[in-house]
């Protein structure tokens, strides 16, 4: 039986798609969102959150498509938080310049660069980079065993569809330590254990109904480590929330622009428009971490216990909510509900 984590060592995190917020004159301007995610990022550090993260997405509705750029702004400019991807669509993008990149970020800030790969939710990427959705599967598979020989051996060898062919080719600059690669898994069990073989730690993206729904995953996820004789590298959980001073308040300020997004999204997906019902069942029974600080404590430590997590990341920008609204959900969760989960955990409230 595999031993649960420490969860005096339990990691938070915050992580962004740089949606298009709004102020007092309207929707924010991309390159404003940008600058105003640089803030957050940096306030985050601040205030003792341990990850950083932000999404690729090549849609309208959300600023961040390129977050090298970004996290190496953050990674400058702080010393201790830890910035990453959530996630970097591997399937359309190049191992190699991946690699470069976050070797390049390493540089930067020794062990504080950090990869997410996953094959994402939105498609966009793929028709913009040349690439065809009846290659959906191949593409993540190719890439993301060529990107496992490029963190694991530094002479490679590839012969692949859409990866290039090489023999004993060193790829450089060459990070100081193996960089930091987490599998962000939606809902597969064969993703679940490709992360596993692979050696990557296991990210849960739970949008949606009981965070408890994906107890068999983290089982599954530990038996095949077992089974191949390697420790169980971490597992961590992303999901979306707000917190807000008082619950009525935090549900009132995060409502609106949730159903926003949640609309441009069903757009394209053929969803109906999510109503205050659902809204509010979703944040008692499933994986909405929307109220207070200690509501919102509450339910992560639920989670934490419930999945043997070793981070927990809230997903803090969720459609065009009120800029300011962003930074005191940020102020918030770093100030009391880390306090208070790491009470909870520790049994003293």
């Amino acid at each position: 039986m595999t031993p649960l984590p420490d969860f005096s060592k339990l990691e938070f995190g915050l992580d962004t798609f740089g949606d298009i917020t709004r102020d007092d004159t309207g929707p924010r301007s991309g390159a404003q969102v940008i600058r105003d995610t640089l803030a957050e990022g940096i306030l985050a550090d601040q205030l003792g959150v341990d990850y950083f993260g932000l999404g690729e997405h090549h849609r309208p509705d959300f600023a961040i498509s390129s977050p090298e750029p970004i996290l190496g702004a953050l990674l400058g400019q702080t010393g201790h938080i830890r910035g990453g991807t959530s996630v970097t669509v591997l399937s359309s993008d190049d191992p190699i310049r991946l690699f470069q990149r976050f070797s390049t970020l390493d540089a930067i800030a020794p062990g504080r660069a950090e990869i997410t790969i996953g094959r994402g939710s939105f498609t966009e990427s793929f028709p913009l980079f040349g690439f065809q959705l009846d290659d959906y599967e191949t593409l993540f598979q190719e890439k993301a065993q060529f990107l496992t020989q490029l963190l694991t051996q530094e002479k490679v060898s590839n012969q692949g569809q859409f990866t290039p062919r090489l023999k004993g080719v060193t790829v450089y600059p060459r990070p100081e330590n193996r960089l930091t690669v987490w599998r962000g898994v939606g809902g597969s069990p064969q993703s679940v254990v490709e992360a596993a073989a692979m050696g990557m730690p296991l990210m849960l993206a739970i949008i949606g109904g009981d965070a408890m729904r994906f107890a068999p995953f983290v089982d599954l996820y530990r038996r095949a480590h077992e089974q191949m004789g390697t420790p169980v590298l971490p597992i961590g959980v992303h999901s979306p929330g707000h917190v807000g001073e008082t619950d009525a308040l935090a549900r009132e300020e995060y409502f609106t622009g949730y159903q926003a997004m949640h609309r441009m999204i069903g757009a394209s997906r053929g969803w109906g428009t999510l109503s205050r019902e659902a809204y509010e069942s979703e944040i008692e029974h499933g994986s909405l971490y929307v109220g207070s600080p200690e509501t919102v404590a509450r339910k992560i430590v639920r989670t934490v216990r419930g999945l043997g997590l070793s981070r927990f990341t809230l997903k803090y920008s969720s459609g065009p909510q009120d800029y300011r609204t962003n930074l005191h959900n940020i102020e918030l969760y770093g100030t009391r509900v880390i306090p208070l989960v790491r009470e909870m955990l520790a049994g003293k409230a």
